[in-house]
């Protein structure tokens, strides 16, 4: 595929972030994301920060052990005895001390000072780090494990908009010097990861724009077998979907992403849909017929990027709708979105 843009990969990196799903970027802010997402998403981190330190940095504790001249904590009666600490009028102590250097402030901190790398980042970016460094918090981002377990902290609860905005900025790409290429600290941009963007993009956009409707990702279908002799059904290929897209008051949809041009030059005709990927979504509409989750009129999209002419063109095939269509990653944030929406409405 032809290149695409830094600034349109940052585009697609917004709407897989849990920010963008949970509604921290608000409609109101499209034209924003029209002119800069990292603006956009830097202004977020930067609000949250600066409220944060008003109302006071959320503290937590830190276990320490040492050879005190009082008691704190829970004596160490062992390591006492051992190092004959008495006879110095000392007792070892573990106690816990409170800090205000938490995963939470850590990932914000390291945020800010990853934002100040992006020329076009909220200016406050600096002296929030600045100020955060000064009340005792490192610039050592936490580790992946200690970052997803914020999210589940209930203490961290009144900060999940500022957690996700600092996030989603370590996860976008840095452009170098080159003009269209990429320069990565976080994540590597190559064509897998660019297709995972991609179905997650999907995914962030269908969930954010249409609340009504149920909308699923990685979704595990079964074969409609007659046969109930499990060494047949191990021989199968497992059937995953990408996206599963429930309109209320209407037959369920099976979408399935694909990072790869949407037609194929063949021997004779300029371009045709590939017949895997039809052979794929066909599998995943027809095995579940059968099913009362899906029923005998579930349709089918196959999306597919696109960089200019875009497609959208509906088959009907044994009585189910099969749509192909394509999203132009060269476009604005409101033209993606569009082509995300015009895939599964009025299908």
């Amino acid at each position: 595929m032809t290149p695409i843009p830094v600034r349109n990969v940052w585009l697609l990196q917004l709407l897989a972030s849990k920010l963008y799903r949970d509604g921290g970027v608000t409609l109101s802010g499209a034209e924003l994301v029209d002119k800069d997402v990292i603006e956009l998403v830097s202004t977020i981190l930067a609000d949250a920060a600066q409220h944060r330190l008003r109302n006071g940095l959320r503290v937590g504790f830190e276990r320490h052990t040492a050879d005190i001249r009082r008691v704190r904590g829970k004596i160490d009666l062992l390591g006492t005895a051992r190092d004959q600490l008495l006879t110095r009028g000392r007792i070892r102590c573990t106690f816990d001390e409170v800090s205000f250097d938490t995963p939470t402030n850590r990932l914000v901190r390291s945020a800010l000072i990853r934002a100040t790398r992006f020329p076009d980042a909220d200016p406050r970016c600096h002296h929030l780090a600045d100020q955060f460094g000064a009340a005792g918090v490192s610039a050592l981002k936490p580790d992946g494990r200690a970052v997803a377990a914020l999210e589940h902290d209930r203490n961290a609860s009144a900060d999940l908009r500022m957690i996700a905005a600092a996030k989603l900025i370590h996860d976008l790409a840095v452009p170098n010097t080159q003009a269209g290429s990429l320069r990565t600290l976080s994540l590597n941009i190559d064509d897998h990861h660019l297709r995972r963007l991609f179905e997650a993009a999907a995914l962030g956009a269908y969930t954010a724009n249409l609340p009504t409707w149920d909308i699923k990702g990685g979704k595990h279908l079964r074969w409609d077998l007659s046969s109930t002799v499990d060494d047949d059904a191990a021989l199968l290929p497992g059937m995953i979907t990408d996206i599963i897209l429930r309109p209320p008051g209407a037959p369920p949809i099976i979408l399935d992403t694909k990072f790869t041009e949407i037609l194929q030059p063949t021997q004779y005709h300029a371009g045709k849909f590939r017949s895997n990927y039809l052979y794929q979504i066909y599998a995943y509409v027809m095995s579940q017929q059968a099913n009362p989750g899906f029923g005998p009129h579930t349709r089918g999209v196959l999306l597919h990027p696109v960089i200019g002419k875009a497609v959208n063109e509906t088959v009907v095939i044994q009585g189910h709708p099969f749509r192909f269509a394509t999203v132009d990653l060269h476009g604005t944030y409101r033209e993606i979105i569009a082509g995300f929406l015009g895939a599964v409405e009025g299908l």
